[in-house]
């Protein structure tokens, strides 16, 4: 056998080298890494708009001994609170024993909304003997993935007097499901001829609803008041109440296992449930009390953070400022000893379209959750780049609790770019840096993960946290 030269053993020293967390995990530690994905798994199916999500983390929360926190209300050591912002987002906090204008709060920001469909608030119409709905595509979709796939309508209606119903239709096995028409090959050399980005546009996303006339020969439009009255005796809504609705139209698919070896999980809204999940869980299941700790599930990442429940809503700094108070702290001073982690996906290497990406600086899928440095585009545009030593700091700590982690950036300079929430973070003057789980297939209907990936991303939570 040749014996390794002395300068191999020295590279192989001083050389970074990703590593396989299924390759370095025990048997016991990849039986942990599967049962932790069922878990997740079935979160992601109760789970697939903003609004649920939110509804099931309370649920989580609540069983584990949180309670609802309204401004105002006093905060003490020792409370385990959660802030409701409109259903849409979640902020989750534990009150530790530790002086906070000391160590400052450690935060876990997720985002819970996911590329999608949403109605029109006057959707319905008919043509040519179907029942259609007008949607308006929210965040960053490839349009022409939307087609020819199952779809399910879920959201709620606020109707004429205040009352508001939840709708969900397509999930079990015995509900409709809807869709949306492509066009025939035979008949698409000129859609054919387009780009990608043209070949299907966005007023031709209209969800196909039915074509069954109503009883009726003196109505004008049968097939549209079909599909009014179902709705009416379903639901009792009419189309007016549409006008004051969030109905979105997402995938109807189940999160499944890929593979021989179900080593990965195919789902719709892996961004950035897959973040979210780990979050949650690391807090709610974190036994010390001596940090002051809080996740924060926001709304609206995908189209800017803008509004009253996205990151770019001062929701975060007012609660900040609410527990400094009650705890007699300056909540400046508070901020400037937090540390942040924008706990997003990040794009994984993909062999299939490798030349988009720079491989030494790509994610590697089931080589641990990732830090990202910084996001943004072109000459690092619009993004928060965290500093050397923020950044030694976490990787310090996740290799002091036995994390397999690594680093990763969005594909090669000028290939693209995009960004998180992290640069709002830190700009209310907190150390903010980007660690997620690599994604597969990024914003496409069905997105795939790596089970090793959720799960050291969530014991990087729990490092985190503790």
């Amino acid at each position: 056998m040749k014996e390794t030269s002395i300068g191999q053993e020295m590279l192989d020293k001083l050389s970074y080298k990703k590593l396989n967390v299924f390759e370095e995990a025990s048997s016991e530690e990849i039986k942990n890494i599967f049962e932790y994905a069922k878990g997740y798994m079935s979160f992601l199916d109760s789970a697939k708009t903003e609004r649920e999500a939110c509804t099931i983390s309370i649920k989580m929360l609540e069983k584990a001994g949180f309670s609802e926190y309204k401004f105002g209300d006093k905060i003490s050591v020792g409370d385990k609170k959660y802030l409701n912002q409109y259903g849409k987002s979640i902020i989750a906090f534990v009150v530790g024993t530790e002086d906070i204008a000391e160590c400052g709060i450690r935060i876990v920001a997720a985002h819970i909304d996911s590329p999608r469909l949403d109605l029109k608030q006057v959707p319905m119409y008919e043509d040519s003997g179907m029942g259609f709905l007008k949607t308006h595509y929210y965040g960053g979709v490839k349009k022409y993935q939307w087609t020819a796939i199952p779809l399910a309508i879920h959201g709620v209606v606020v109707k004429a007097d205040g009352e508001a119903v939840n709708v969900v239709i397509g999930e079990d096995d015995s509900d409709p499901i809807f869709y949306i028409n492509d066009l025939l090959p035979h008949l698409g050399a000129n859609q054919a001829s387009q780009t990608l980005g043209n070949a299907i546009p966005g007023e031709s996303l209209n969800i196909l609803i039915g074509g069954l006339p109503y009883n009726d020969k003196d109505v004008s439009e049968k097939i549209k008041l079909t599909a009014l009255s179902l709705l009416s005796d379903k639901y009792d809504i009419t189309e007016e109440d549409l006008l004051s609705a969030e109905l979105s139209i997402v995938p109807a698919y189940k999160a499944r296992d890929i593979g021989f070896d179900r080593a990965l999980i195919a789902a719709y809204g892996h961004d950035d449930r897959v973040c979210a999940y780990p979050a949650l869980t690391a807090l709610i299941e974190n036994k010390d009390t001596s940090k002051t700790v809080m996740v924060v599930l926001a709304d609206k990442e995908e189209t800017g953070s803008d509004g009253i429940t996205g990151m770019q809503c001062d929701f975060l700094v007012d609660l900040m400022d609410e527990i400094s108070q009650n705890l007699g702290k300056n909540s400046r001073t508070v901020r400037s000893k937090s540390m942040c982690l924008s706990a997003d996906v990040v794009a994984a290497f993909d062999p299939n379209f490798a030349d988009v990406y720079e491989k030494r600086n790509s994610a590697i899928i089931s080589c641990g959750t990732t830090l990202c440095k910084y996001t943004g585009a072109r000459g690092k545009s619009s993004t928060n780049d965290a500093s050397a030593e923020f950044v030694g700091l976490i990787r310090k700590l996740f290799n002091e609790n036995n994390v397999i982690w690594q680093t990763g950036e969005l594909g090669k300079v000028d290939a693209g770019g995009g960004g998180t929430v992290a640069k709002y973070i830190a700009n209310h003057n907190i150390q903010t840096v980007d660690v997620g789980v690599p994604v597969i297939s990024m914003h496409a209907p069905y997105e795939v993960v790596s089970k090793a990936d959720v799960y050291s991303t969530y014991k990087a939570f729990v490092a985190f946290v503790k």
